[in-house]
């Protein structure tokens, strides 16, 4: 399943009320390391279907970014139960977020 677009409208629903953990994406299109992560995103949301994945985009949604404390993109944080349980800053490898889903 490909990677939802969050946006400030649907960011309660599909994350914090979300019923699996959420893998959530804090990037922009000018961002290069973003743009090394994206297939990388795009891929554990086809291969694990036992969490969410989404996306949000710091320019269009800056209060969400704000809210998350996201000061340096990518940015990806894990949200379980509504709650951030873990957050990787920068471009990382596959391995490093699988390892912080858990």
């Amino acid at each position: 399943m490909a990677a939802i677009e969050l946006t400030a409208e649907n960011f309660e629903q599909e994350v914090l009320q979300a019923d699996k953990t959420v893998l959530v994406d804090f990037w922009a299109s000018w961002c290069g390391p973003c743009k090394m992560l994206s297939p990388v995103i795009e891929e554990i949301a086809d291969e694990r279907t036992d969490i969410k994945v989404g996306k949000v985009n710091i320019d269009e949604h800056p209060e969400l970014a704000q809210k998350y404390g996201v000061m340096s993109i990518p940015t990806v944080l894990v949200i379980k139960d509504g709650e951030e349980v873990n957050k990787s800053v920068g471009a990382v490898p596959k391995k490093a977020l699988l390892d912080l889903i858990g």
